[in-house]
């Protein structure tokens, strides 16, 4: 008889020949898909065992899996992923197992969740984060769909998922599309945290002129402390790798023109649809779309030139790293009140200490403040910030200082940082007893009869304010 495998897998790309290699290391059975008969080869001869392989015949696929079968996709979010869909479900039997892992929208998950159930067939999508490296050695897996599907899948993920304390990095979500929401939300904040790196970097090269030989090794050291973090970690390993085509760092070489592929700029819509602030992770998203800019931007640096910059006192590199430590807690405590609200919007249930927990290892935003955030909502998880916490104050307080400085630095250097600046002015705001917004209030109503509140009583009022 021939032999069943374990778990199929769609598209070999790298991340998935390193997923499917991974699920095989555990000693669970799998079998790919391709179209490209080169990406199957390229599986084969990694594989070297009899629990893998690799077919471009979708059939043969199907008929191979050990049932219910198990099959995750990896194709490209969108349009690829509803075709692979169509084109195995007339092969597929009541109970099977379609897992998305790519980063689909929410929205998208939702109603593959919902017209697959009425086929009989369990749909989960679920996020996977630690790129090819973590899909070979250990991701962070955010699953979501129902419980019932969870549980057909829970031992293959549980094995090949990072390992933090010897506890597998996954948990279920929650329902429907809890987890490509929760992968999205992850997202958002790496694209603050990157954002908010590459700051600090100006800061420092343009400011503090620090040379790359002298970052790498502020890198390193920030990493040995509460900054630990993977792409702290990461990033200390950028600034010696030499440059092929010429004798300098590569790192100068690099074209300040950053991409994107659309999980951040979801982040900060559906922030906008649950009313909910995220300036860090919105500037973020700005601030790789002003870099989009650069031949504009060459026009606007010869024509606002400052004749001199306002003195002011130059931070330390340890004021520096306690304005990022500080900046990476805002970005944080963003995205958990993200979480929180589309968890009760969406009826998600999400654990929000179980989705730090899982962060902490093998995914990209991985770092030891997620344990902080852990704790935190381990000893309150009713909080309605993050920021409330006691272990979160705390350390707020310790670096609030050190960022005043750097800002009011950046400022008057005319160092631009917008998520830097925006983490501030988001953390003045939301300790802010009073705002000005008493007067759009006045406003609103003066042109348009909105109507406002009053401090001393309850009710709705109008004034004629002619």
């Amino acid at each position: 008889m021939a032999q069943l495998f374990d778990f199929g897998l769609v598209g070999l790309g790298v991340m998935g020949r390193n997923f499917l290699l991974n699920v095989a290391d555990h000693h669970f059975s799998a079998i790919g898909l391709d179209t490209d008969a080169q990406k199957v080869a390229d599986l084969k001869d990694e594989g070297h065992s009899d629990d893998i392989e690799g077919t471009l015949d979708k059939v043969e696929f199907i008929k191979k899996l050990s049932r219910p079968r198990k099959i995750m996709l990896l194709v490209p979010a969108g349009g690829p992923v509803d075709h692979v869909i169509a084109d195995l479900l007339p092969l597929l039997d009541s109970g099977d197992l379609i897992i998305d892992g790519g980063n689909s929208h929410f929205e998208d998950t939702n109603r593959r969740f919902t017209s697959l159930k009425s086929k009989d067939i369990h749909f989960m999508g679920a996020g996977v984060s630690g790129g090819s490296e973590g899909a070979r050695k250990g991701p962070s897996i955010m699953p979501g769909g129902d419980l019932k599907a969870y549980e057909i899948i829970k031992p293959i993920f549980e094995a090949v998922a990072a390992k933090v304390n010897n506890e597998p990095c996954v948990d279920f979500m929650g329902q429907g599309s809890a987890g490509n929401y929760v992968k999205m939300i992850h997202n958002g904040i790496e694209y603050a945290l990157m954002q908010l790196m590459g700051e600090s970097y100006d800061i420092m090269k343009l400011g503090l002129q620090q040379d790359n030989h002298r970052l790498k090794k502020t890198y390193y050291d920030w990493n040995q402390g509460v900054l630990q973090s993977f792409l702290v970690e990461i990033t200390s390993q950028i600034f010696d790798k030499k440059d092929d085509l010429t004798s300098g760092d590569l790192v100068d070489q690099i074209l300040d023109k950053a991409k994107q592929k659309g999980t951040g700029k979801w982040t900060s819509q559906n922030a906008m649809d649950l009313g909910i602030a995220i300036p860090t992770i919105d500037a973020a998203v700005s601030m790789r779309q002003i870099s989009g800019m650069k031949d504009i931007r060459m026009k606007a640096s010869k024509k606002y030139t400052e004749a001199s910059l306002l003195p002011t006192n130059e931070p330390s590199v340890e004021e520096v790293r306690d304005a990022l430590y500080f900046a990476f807690i805002m970005s944080y405590a963003q995205g958990m009140d993200q979480l929180s609200r589309a968890s009760k919007e969406y009826q998600y249930d999400l654990n929000l200490e179980s989705i730090a927990k899982i962060w902490r290892g093998g995914c990209i935003i991985r770092a030891r403040f997620l344990e902080d955030i852990r704790l935190a909502y381990e000893n309150d998880s009713s909080l309605e910030s993050l920021l409330l916490s006691p272990v979160i104050v705390e350390k707020v307080n310790s670096v609030i200082g050190a960022t005043r400085k750097v800002v009011q630095y950046t400022v008057a250097k005319g160092i631009p940082t917008l998520a830097l600046s925006n983490a501030l002015s988001y953390f003045d705001a939301f300790k802010s007893a009073e705002l000005p917004l008493n007067l759009i209030q006045a406003q609103r109503d003066l042109f348009g009869s909105h109507t406002y509140e009053r401090k001393d009583r309850l009710g709705i009022f109008h004034a004629d304010w002619n």
